[in-house]
């Protein structure tokens, strides 16, 4: 007689499986993925650890508009506040689809076509990012002033320079500068894949945009939404570029609203940190069941080919770091040479004085606070890509939410806190203070690549060396470490970066006399004295493009293409 099949009992199958691997605990299938039911006591208890630190600035701001009896409801019904809102949250949706779009893109032809100059191309795109909001919005407005490069290409040929205030400024500064938040995670997740599926797409007959839509994106939307919420967060917090392009937005009323009328400064922050909760819970309720496919690879890539698409494909690479790199630079060697030459509009010179000690400042506290940075979050990544816990969630929110925050608010927070106790007050103003509020302010940034890297190890490897007796920091060392190490490297490069423009923390927390090149950039332009800002600039652009081609691009190169 035919033997009957019964149903499969899952949790069975679980269970034995979970003993045929040696694992410890329960491990149940979320996708293709093994996921332990229950995590290690110590890594939760570093998570929460590290949630209730990112947590400070929030708790202040809530005890802040407490301690100032601020009437909520007034300042949400007042039209300002209405129209600083809606300025905000146009702004960082049409960022964030231009800077996604643009990002994704970039990344997809760098690493996986056949594009001429891709090693150059690789190591450039990622620069914009350095450039400080403010800079980039100075250099856009002197670019079409009356006497800047553009008016005098345009002039001639009779045509009217266009105004460049308001939204439309805005949107391109921002856009320019904070499409290599996406770039660089979905380019570190594009090496990690394996193109065997790609190549057998294509050996079906597909083109390399259909190959890229089917295949391809699957498997970097965990990268795509992390990078674009970066975007997002980044652009809430804004204030350089709006500020210096007449663009109301929160960031610009609670500056204004700080002197005259704290408690509605007190409600505009809390409303910004309201809407990082809000825009984090609902980006992980929408990505919490797309899973990463579990593919590494170090083969070489096969490109896929662009054919007659390919001086178009680099055309349109050649304008990205045009716009975004090129002109700003050019409109900084114009100042610059205006003062090394000595004509009258470049103010008293470059004044080199004190240049070199500021150079070095960003430069080592830079990689101090992206190692420290790293480092912190690593626990709560693991805990939200490896394990299932109930503390990984709003832990991962809160970390995330914090990027929105000005940096401002989030040095007032440590400044508050740490008063309130006489060893706290004798931590005001040193360097691990300010270490601190780099790493609480870009800790975000950190989280979601770490986030990525660490779900994008494929569990069966982990589920082997334990089988084979290796034990956790074993495997961690020789295994995940590895595998992860393009997406903590990317993490590192953005805290990186975004450090060494970081302004207003700096200038709160550090030590006397401790400057960096984005606080003497900021003076000297509030001064007046463009052709020094001009020059710090370039050495800005110059440090972190040497970090980050050394620390970020070299240990990650293009894998090789097999022709």
């Amino acid at each position: 007689m035919p033997t009957q099949s019964r149903p499969v009992d899952q949790g069975e199958a679980r269970r034995a499986l979970a003993r045929r691997t040696g694992s410890q605990g329960v491990r149940g299938v979320r996708g293709s993925r093994l996921v332990e039911r229950r995590a290690p006591r110590s890594l939760i208890t570093a998570s929460i650890a590290v949630a209730v630190l990112f947590a400070a600035p929030f708790v202040y701001l809530v005890w802040r508009n407490v301690e100032l009896g601020a009437d909520l409801g007034e300042v949400l019904g007042d039209e300002i506040t209405h129209t600083a809102l809606r300025h905000t949250l146009t702004l960082a949706a049409a960022v964030t689809l231009a800077a996604t779009a643009l990002g994704t893109t970039l990344a997809w032809l760098v690493v996986r076509t056949d594009l001429a100059g891709r090693r150059v191309w690789s190591a450039i795109l990622p620069l914009p990012l350095v450039v400080p909001s403010f800079v980039g919005g100075l250099a856009l407005l002197a670019a079409f002033a009356p006497g800047g490069l553009v008016a005098e290409v345009l002039q001639p040929l009779g045509i009217e320079t266009p105004d460049v205030r308001g939204f439309s400024g805005a949107f391109t500064v921002l856009t320019l500068l904070t499409y290599p938040y996406v770039y660089l995670p979905v380019s570190a997740r594009l090496r990690a894949l394996p193109s065997s599926i790609e190549e057998g797409a294509r050996a079906l007959g597909r083109r390399p945009f259909a190959v890229f839509r089917t295949v391809v994106a699957p498997q970097i939307a965990g990268s795509v939404w992390a990078g674009a919420l970066i975007v997002f967060l980044y652009v809430l917090s804004e204030f350089g570029a709006v500020t210096l392009l007449d663009y109301t937005t929160l960031t610009t009323q609670i500056d204004r609203a700080k002197l005259f009328d704290p408690s509605a400064a007190a409600v505009s922050s809390l409303l910004l940190g309201l809407l990082a909760l809000a825009c984090v819970s609902a980006e992980r309720i929408v990505t919490r069941r797309r899973l990463p496919f579990e593919a590494v690879s170090t083969a070489p890539v096969r490109p896929a080919p662009l054919g007659r698409w390919k001086p178009v494909a680099t055309g349109f690479m050649a304008a990205v770091v045009g716009l975004a790199l090129l002109l700003p630079v050019a409109v900084l060697g114009l100042w610059t040479s205006r003062g090394l030459t000595g004509d009258r509009l470049g103010g008293d010179g470059v004044g080199s004085e004190g240049v070199g000690s500021a150079a070095w400042n960003t430069a080592w506290v830079s990689v101090v606070a992206s190692v420290v940075t790293v480092g912190l979050v690593l626990p709560l990544a693991f805990l939200a890509g490896r394990y299932r816990s109930r503390a990984s969630g709003p832990a991962s929110v809160v970390v995330t939410a914090g990027f929105a925050l000005p940096g401002l608010v989030i040095a007032l927070a440590i400044v508050a806190w740490t008063l309130q106790t006489s060893v706290g007050a004798a931590l005001y103003q040193t360097f691990p203070m300010l270490v601190l509020a780099y790493v609480v302010h870009f800790g975000a940034q950190a989280l979601r690549a770490s986030q990525v890297a660490v779900s994008a190890v494929p569990g069966r490897l982990d589920d082997a060396a334990r089988s084979l007796g290796a034990r956790r920091w074993r495997r961690l060392r020789t295994i995940d470490g590895p595998l992860m190490l393009p997406g903590l490297v990317t993490g590192f490069g953005m805290v990186l970066m975004s450090t060494m423009k970081e302004l207003p923390a700096t200038r709160l927390l550090a030590p006397i006399e401790f400057s960096t090149l984005a606080t003497e950039i900021y003076g000297n332009a509030g001064d007046g004295f463009y052709a020094r800002a001009g020059f710090r600039s370039l050495l800005l652009i110059l440090v972190s493009g040497v970090l980050t081609w050394a620390l970020v691009i070299r240990p990650q190169r293009p894998p090789e293409l097999v022709p």
